[in-house]
């Protein structure tokens, strides 16, 4: 080591120690806090010195700026262990006005959907756009793109693409690896991707698997799990020695049934996350302080539930200076008016007040998108290409469940004309089709969808899970090549067409998956769309319509979906044709 390079360090340390002695004033401390101490689980009454972003100290201070906390509760900024930004529909600065002054201060974002959309392009979008922030953004890079073989996605990342970024300062690891199936066989392919993140952590989607196939999966380097729907699943897991992540999204809302096997002996092994939230529930019911609200009303000690919201995230991920108010730890505090509804007043990142009353107090950045937008590229659609030839009047037909995204195939009887699915006003049978968008390939999948309830119109999305080509639902052809044109007009997002007229259109120009503007404005938007939709077009009020319609693309839910290469029975793991055979109908 260089002598003046040394010599820096030493003053550093030194005047580290003269902070934290009081021989010299800090910048800024925090008076008369509550302060939550997730290391001894306890409250400890007193100051906060805070210099250079860092907590130098804790006890009685005086700071050359003081600000009077009056008793309120002081917690480490929240951690939000696995999320996907692109389904809050908005760009990472946006997403950070409006879950920051909600308390999350460090982010675990997992950017598979975009990377589905535009591969490494789509990350790095990520990684530029969430720089300069007043929140951590860490990336684990997706591990399954595509995420099956049955569908042509944007982009493939393979081992060798994923080593390109696997060493960036703010990649932790590797994703979800929902591809379970590979990884317990040893797939020679997935084994090229663990390699590649060997010395990182690596994430898990393993919902059902148990006995010797968990061990198989731990065992290939999988360190965490936030599928878990059962309490017995979490237990196995536990036991296996994986982290927990407790999900409270939009679709997805498990913690109601895994605190109850939350206890003080496991708790250090439980973090919160969000997964997947769409606007409105982020804005009106919160973040991980969400999270918090909930564990809480559910029986969770109230700084049990702030060690999971913090330091058990911190050290899941080996981030060594957030998660705890503690001296050496970043200052990125959270102050709370209880330790009940977890309301927060006031959020500080790095020892700057970043927001005040669930306002931010920044200004965002301009998040440069060039390499991420005109990513519709389809071969053109007609008429003709919706028409649904069937041999027979039977047919297998995707019937969706209330409040659910698995569907169940049933055999219904349906009209036809000339060998062609003819509408039935008196049928609640819609059609649905799924074309590739990203490669000009022409493919267009067509099916058949049962309790959707739409009527006189059609509804049309670039968010299409997982690997988002263009998704249109309706009860008539012209409509739906209508919604069709709207949406590849406007480069992506999501349209409501009825009688030969575009209702309302959410432009999504960034992947198909995103928008410009707040979320705030992309909200008042969904939900004037949703409005349509439910009184308008009579869409079943027991589904949400465009969520509902985004997953019945995903083969990888069961019973029944719809790929841009065909219907797809997600039990048996192929295609199947619409009509039944003549022994069968």
């Amino acid at each position: 080591m260089k002598e003046g390079i040394k010599e820096r360090i030493k003053e550093r340390i030194k005047e580290r120690i003269d902070l934290a002695a009081g021989r010299i004033k800090p910048q800024l401390v925090l008076k008369n806090g509550k302060i939550v101490n997730v290391f001894s689980h306890e409250i400890v009454e007193g100051d906060i010195a805070i210099h250079n972003g860092k907590i130098v100290g804790i006890g009685n201070y005086n700071g050359t700026d003081e600000v009077d906390l009056e008793g309120r509760y002081v917690a480490p900024g929240f951690i939000d262990g696995h999320v996907h930004i692109e389904s809050s529909m908005v760009t990472p600065p946006q997403f950070a006005r409006a879950i920051v002054p909600r308390g999350t201060t460090t982010i675990i974002a997992d950017p598979h959907e975009i990377a589905n959309v535009c591969g490494l392009e789509g990350i790095e979008y990520i990684l530029e756009g969430s720089k300069g922030l007043p929140l951590n953004v860490y990336v684990m890079l997706p591990s399954c793109v595509p995420s099956t073989s049955f569908e042509n996605a944007g982009a493939i990342l393979n081992s060798e693409e994923l080593a390109k970024l696997i060493n960036h300062e703010r990649v932790l690891g590797l994703g979800e690896l929902m591809d379970y199936p590979s990884v317990i066989a040893g797939d020679e392919k997935i084994i090229n991707k663990i390699v590649v993140a060997e010395s990182k952590i690596i994430d898990g989607h393993g919902p059902s698997i148990e006995g010797n196939d968990l061990n198989a999966y731990v065992a290939a380097g999988v360190r965490t799990e936030h599928e878990c729907s059962t309490v017995e699943e979490m237990i196995n897991r536990l036991r296996a020695g994986m982290y927990i992540q407790i999900r409270e999204g939009s679709a997805a809302r498990n913690l109601e049934t895994l605190v109850r096997a939350v206890t003080k002996e496991n708790m250090r092994r439980c973090l919160f996350c969000t997964d997947d939230k769409h606007p409105e529930d982020i804005l009106i019911g919160g973040h991980i302080d969400n999270n918090l609200r909930l564990a809480v009303k559910a029986g969770i000690d109230p700084i049990s539930a702030i060690q999971m919201a913090s330091i058990n995230a911190a050290e899941c991920y080996g981030l060594k200076h957030v998660g705890a108010i503690g001296v050496g730890y970043d200052a990125d505090l959270v102050v709370l008016e209880d330790l009940k509804e977890f309301n927060v007043l006031k959020v500080f990142k790095k020892g700057q007040l970043v927001a005040e009353e669930k306002q931010p107090l920044f200004n965002v950045p301009h998040s440069d998108a060039s390499k991420v937008i005109n990513t519709v590229n389809m071969k053109p659609v007609n008429k003709i290409d919706l028409q649904l030839n069937v041999s027979s009047d039977i047919v297998n037909v995707i019937k969706l469940n209330a409040h659910s995204l698995v569907t169940e195939k049933v055999i219904r009887k349906v009209e036809v004309k000339e060998g062609q699915f003819e509408f039935h006003k008196s049928l609640d049978i819609l059609k649905l089709a799924v074309v590739e968008r990203h490669h000009g390939k022409g493919n267009i999948g067509l099916g058949l969808v049962e309790n959707f309830k739409l009527k006189e119109g059609a509804l049309a999305s670039t968010i299409a899970h997982d690997s988002h080509n263009l998704i249109v639902i309706g009860d008539n052809d012209a409509d739906m090549l209508m919604a069709i044109k709207e949406v590849e007009r406007v480069g992506g997002g999501i349209t409501i067409v009825s009688k030969g007229q575009v209702l309302k259109t959410l432009s999504l120009p960034i992947a198909g998956l995103i928008s410009n503007a707040s979320m705030e404005e992309v909200n008042t938007q969904l939900k004037e769309m949703l409005d349509i939709a439910y009184h308008q077009l009579e869409v079943n009020p027991e589904i949400d319509p465009f969520m509902t319609l985004s997953f019945l693309a995903l083969p990888v839910i069961p019973e029944i979906k719809l790929t841009d290469m065909g219907l797809f029975d997600v039990n048996k793991f192929q295609f199947i044709d619409l009509h039944l055979p003549p022994s069968q109908s």
